[in-house]
């Protein structure tokens, strides 16, 4: 087949070959049914030609040379799935005989698809790719190819088509184009780009479009703005489009003042020069407000509504979102029930930004209120609005609640993240229904949610809250098990539990153990030990420590001041005490 597509001859007859093609899938068919008779009559074969026989004449000399290019023969026979095991008897479990059926099967419509592709590749060399055939079909197949993301392939029939002379559509290129600009590959877009202009077709404002959004997706601002003036010296004039990606790209770079200079071209080049395009001035407005500029994105959104009448439900998105980053509720309110007087209804993102604004004010109440208005007026809840909420109430410590809403997670049939999975067993292990917690991970398990560190974690808290030492060592273990590799916050409650309990030497090899996967300690681990080592009456052991701790250059807080000047005391070093007195409102200055 190969062969055949790199020589571009045509066959007398495509329908020939789609036939033969035919009795070849036949021919597998009734493979896999002479093997299943194999294994459940034990008619041994001992001849791999005879299963076949029957539908080797069917086959022209010309098309197994095809099937051999495209990889191999497509027989079917039993030892490509049995790795030298000849002996098929009646005994066979009935299990593995459907395991090995089930994997003929998968491999033989694996293959197929093979066959099939390289079949479309063919189809335009057996149709001769000339101009009177039907070159829209062809465009079609390079679209969809670009879709499914072969752009290889989609590169290849392009030339092909070019050589016989057919030049695909300005649209077929641009499908080209935006596929190489998603997967980052801008050298071959830009050769593909110079390509059109050289032999065509010649780029429209959506190839430019393309192009600029792929550089600034990778962030290279400067070249998506040369293409811009390039674009427009080529005499191909920017519609609303191109000034939303490059107005997108310059508020995410901060680069405010030449957001707004875009915004004015766009008022300049229309035609009543009245109505400033919506999208752009949201997006433009939505960075003021982030960037703390309240005055210049309400100038904004003054002109906005001055001069459009048809403001939508993301525009009141954008400036209710601006007043909660403020922590201005009330104009936030506000402008909620405006929205409401105008006819719009709010969206999720509009209830998810005053709920999260509310929970991070920490007035949970207000945002359960919110949750229970969204519920009632239609709008589902998402992810975000259950994470939410859900986190709110466990910081709150309203376990039960949060678990309520947990479950009608569940009973809606929408599956939590593994976040809110480890907020709730979290919430149940710090306030100490250790067995709830673990159920909760049972249940994480059984839904196909797979446990991460921070689960882990909350457990081996709650553990250790508990005072069970060794259920927290063995949830470390259970980490290793599952491939999972404990982080410091792991550690750091490990080691601080053995040191409170008295158990320094295993506090030790567990620091130990931390040095040598990599990991720095942070100060709760060097805190944690210069409380076991004077526990213990090691006081070089923990000076040495609380030395290191301030060579690391961590911020320290007063707690390994007062372990150690409370044990200098302890054994009657007061000069000892003092120094270190000292030094600790020395490091606060």
């Amino acid at each position: 087949m190969a062969l055949l597509i790199a020589c571009g001859e045509s066959s007398p007859s495509h329908f020939v070959f789609l036939r033969n093609l035919n009795r070849t899938i036949d021919s597998i068919k009734h493979n896999i049914a002479q093997i299943f008779l194999n294994f459940f009559y034990s008619r041994p074969c001992n001849d791999a030609g005879a299963r076949t026989h029957g539908n080797v004449g069917l086959l022209p000399s010309s098309l197994e040379e095809i099937i051999i290019k495209l990889g191999g023969n497509y027989q079917l026979s039993a030892e490509d799935f049995f790795s030298g095991k000849n002996d098929v008897s009646g005994e066979q479990d009935p299990h593995a005989a459907f395991n090995v059926l089930d994997a003929m099967l998968k491999e033989s419509l694996d293959r197929l698809k093979s066959m099939r592709e390289s079949i479309s590749l063919a189809k335009m060399s057996f149709l001769g790719l000339t101009k009177e055939a039907n070159c829209q079909e062809y465009f079609t197949m390079v679209r969809d190819l670009c879709l499914d993301g072969k752009l290889g392939t989609a590169l290849y029939l392009r030339r092909k088509m070019m050589q016989k002379g057919v030049i695909p559509d300005v649209v077929t290129h641009n499908y080209i184009l935006n596929g190489l600009c998603k997967i980052g590959d801008l050298e071959k877009a830009d050769w593909l780009v110079r390509d059109m202009l050289e032999l065509g077709p010649f780029p429209n404002c959506a190839t430019y479009n393309t192009f600029i959004k792929g550089y600034c997706l990778i962030n290279n601002l400067d070249k998506a703005l040369y293409l811009f003036s390039t674009m427009t010296n080529s005499g191909i004039r920017p519609n609303r489009v191109t000034y939303n990606i490059l107005v997108h790209a310059l508020c995410k770079k901060g680069l405010l003042n030449d957001a707004t200079k875009l915004l004015d071209n766009i008022l300049s080049d229309r035609d009543d020069n009245k109505t400033p395009d919506l999208i752009t001035s949201t997006i433009l407005m939505d960075s003021y407000f982030k960037n703390g500029n309240m005055v210049q994105a309400l100038s904004l959104w003054h002109d906005v509504v001055q001069m459009n009448s048809q403001v939508d439900v993301v525009a009141y998105n954008a400036v209710i979102h601006g007043f909660c980053l403020s922590g201005e509720m009330k104009l936030a309110y506000g402008y909620f029930s405006e929205m409401i007087k105008r006819g719009l209804s709010p969206d999720v993102f509009t209830y998810n930004t005053l709920i999260s604004s509310l929970c991070k004010e920490g007035k949970f109440e207000e945002a359960f209120y919110i949750y229970n208005i969204m519920s009632r007026t239609g709008v589902a809840p998402d992810q975000i609005s259950y994470k939410m909420i859900i986190q709110g109430l466990c910081i709150h410590g309203a376990v039960v609640r949060a678990n309520e809403l947990f479950l009608g997670m569940l009973e809606k049939s929408m599956m939590p993240d593994t976040h809110i999975w480890n907020l709730i067993i979290d919430c149940f292990g710090r306030y100490g229904d250790i067995s709830q917690a673990f159920y909760i991970k049972d249940q994480m398990l059984a839904c196909g949610v797979r446990p991460n560190v921070f689960t882990y974690n909350a457990l081996i808290h709650a553990q250790v809250k508990g005072g069970n030492l060794t259920d927290a060592y063995s949830l470390k273990q259970e980490m290793l098990f599952s491939g999972l590799s404990p982080d410091v916050v792991t550690y750091s409650l490990l080691i601080g539990a053995a040191c409170r309990s008295g158990y320094l030497r295993r506090a030790i090899h567990l620091y130990d153990e931390m040095l040598r996967m990599g990991y720095e300690p942070d100060m709760i681990i060097y805190t944690e030990l210069i409380r076991g080592y004077c526990i213990m009456g090691n006081i070089k052991e923990a000076e040495e420590l609380f030395g290191k701790m301030l060579e690391s250059g961590l911020p320290i807080d007063h707690v390994p001041y007062k372990i150690l000047i409370r044990k200098y005391c302890k054994i009657r070093e007061p000069d000892m005490a003092f120094e270190l007195y000292k030094k600790w409102l020395g490091s606060e200055k």
